[in-house]
């Protein structure tokens, strides 16, 4: 049987136990094992951004000029395509270098494949197109590591360069601030209504030019806005990373549901019952920290703001006085930006949801 007959009726996401960032460790398992590490010996002051506030990736300071962004982020598959499969996560790793106001350079592959149970021949297709991806970005993939595995998974180790004075964090959040996001929620109940036969082609292309859509013109907008607070959504979906957010920032955020959006027949998705595991864990962690008035908020809309997303948007923190810089901005470069909520002063970490402003 040929190897482009096999990728034909070989479902990838059959191989999967979690599609995408929904395979993820969830963010209260990642607290526990975070809270048994051993903290580092000796503080370097080089290190700019490291463990201790959750952030997209790590920076480490070369010069006056330069630093280091490092990232790296792997999953299984989340799409049945091979090659989509590989630009979708190629893009979601290099988003925490743009989340940081960076400009990925360097890129390692990273794989695992059951040989004995897929050809080989599909794993380059992989490859391909994490290096399509890397290329879009202008990054260079110069080799990476394979292991033999029962479940297929595939990502990269990210390295970027940026200004050490122009690095956006999660920890930079103040009261007052507005909270824009650049790509709708729903990736989560999609991809899962794919593995569940629920999805449309339609719907199915839709959320892959999502996916694969790099954060690279929202990330220039920011920076040139003078944007010093941002995260991306993935894994913890919004309130789980708006949380590490607030807590970093020592701030809570309002959010307004009805100005959050969605993805294209997502909330329909969620109703029929496509909800993703790792959704579901993100709404476990996050209840102690969200506060809805009753009734007002209804569970389909609750469920899609803890969505578990891949390769989403960026969360923004903009201050008042540079929305309209940013919002041109991020027009000039063809990118939405939804101003869904604010910052303020309160209680870190928490969040209130409410319909509207």
């Amino acid at each position: 049987m040929s190897a482009g007959h096999v990728e034909e009726n070989v479902r990838l996401t059959a191989f999967s136990h979690g599609a995408g960032c929904a395979c993820k460790l969830g963010p209260g398992d990642l607290a526990e094992v975070m809270s048994h590490l051993n903290p580092m010996l000796a503080a370097d002051p080089a290190l700019l951004v490291g463990t201790a506030t959750g952030d997209d990736a790590a920076v480490y300071k070369l010069d006056d000029r330069t630093a280091l962004v490092f990232t790296t982020d792997f999953f299984t598959p989340i799409v049945d395509d091979a090659y989509d499969w590989g630009r979708i996560a190629a893009a979601n790793a290099l988003s925490d270098v743009y989340a940081m106001g960076g400009r990925p350079i360097l890129c390692l592959n990273l794989v695992g494949w059951p040989v004995e149970q897929l050809p080989l021949a599909m794993l380059a297709r992989v490859l391909d197109g994490g290096a399509a991806v890397a290329t879009e970005a202008g990054a260079l993939v110069a080799g990476g590591h394979t292991i033999d595995d029962r479940e297929p998974h595939y990502g990269m180790a990210v390295v970027g360069l940026a200004n050490p004075a122009r690095i956006v964090t999660n920890a930079g959040a103040r009261p007052g601030d507005a909270l824009v996001l650049t790509k709708p929620l729903g990736v989560g109940a999609t991809t899962t209504g794919i593995k569940r036969d629920l999805v449309t082609p339609d719907a199915i292309e839709r959320v892959i030019a999502l996916m694969t859509h790099l954060n690279r013109g929202a990330s220039e907008a920011m920076l040139a806005a003078g944007v010093v607070a941002a995260t991306d959504v993935t894994g913890f979906g919004l309130l789980g990373h708006l949380h590490k957010m607030m807590l970093a920032s020592g701030t809570e955020a309002q959010v307004w549901s009805n100005a959050v959006p969605l993805l294209e027949g997502s909330r329909e998705l969620v109703h029929a019952g496509a909800v993703a595991g790792g959704t579901r864990r993100n709404m476990a962690f996050v209840e102690p920290w969200v506060t809805t008035p009753s009734g007002v908020v209804g569970e389909d809309d609750r469920i899609l703001l803890a969505d578990a997303q891949t390769s989403g948007g960026l969360l923004i923190a903009c201050p008042p006085e540079r929305l309209d810089v940013l919002r041109r901005e991020l027009g000039e470069r063809g990118e939405a930006g939804a101003e869904i909520g604010s910052i303020r002063d309160g209680r870190p970490g928490a969040i209130e949801v409410v319909t509207g402003s």
